[in-house]
């Protein structure tokens, strides 16, 4: 998301009002768009030029030095982040108006690691299987020239959102 004509980040947490108010490709595109705030974890690792499809996300980021743990390269947890925020977002792409979804497990295989040096990586989240209760999604970050950083499954639980009063 670099083009001058996106406005700046906001960062916050949508209402589930709002939420439930849109199918969920339009709410993640509204993300992605910034017309809608974009969760404040993603503050931590400033993903840029994101798309959304039905059952398909991508999130470009670049991993920096304060992404770094003690010994000296990119710290998991930002992995864990981004494939993470891919995979759940591509789940909340397939839903219905009206619904949510949360993170039951999720499971990440670290292939070769991150530096600041790495440069643009590309996280991806597809969708598996999108049920009435559950759905599976798979997420891989691979680096700029297509080599696989790291991979993961999840398993999301579907659930209708709460009825406004």
């Amino acid at each position: 998301m670099t083009d001058s004509a996106t406005p700046e980040p906001v960062y916050g947490v949508s209402s589930i009002e709002v939420m439930a108010s849109m199918p969920g490709l339009d709410f993640v595109r509204g993300i992605f768009a910034r017309t809608l705030p974009e969760p404040p974890i993603m503050e931590n690792v400033e993903p840029f030029d994101c798309t959304a499809e039905l059952g398909h996300v991508v999130i470009h980021s670049i991993p920096g030095l304060r992404h770094y743990n003690p010994i000296g390269s990119v710290h998991g947890g930002y992995v864990a982040i981004l494939l993470d925020s891919a995979m759940a977002l591509a789940v909340q792409t397939t839903l219905p108006k009206g619904s949510g979804y949360t993170t039951l497990e999720f499971k990440i295989s670290f292939v070769r690691s991150m530096s600041q040096d790495t440069g643009k990586i590309r996280t991806e989240g597809r969708v598996l299987n999108a049920g009435r209760r559950a759905a599976t999604a798979e997420g891989r970050i691979t680096d700029q020239n297509g080599k696989l950083i790291a991979h993961a499954t999840t398993t999301c639980m579907v659930f209708e959102l709460p009825k406004s009063a």
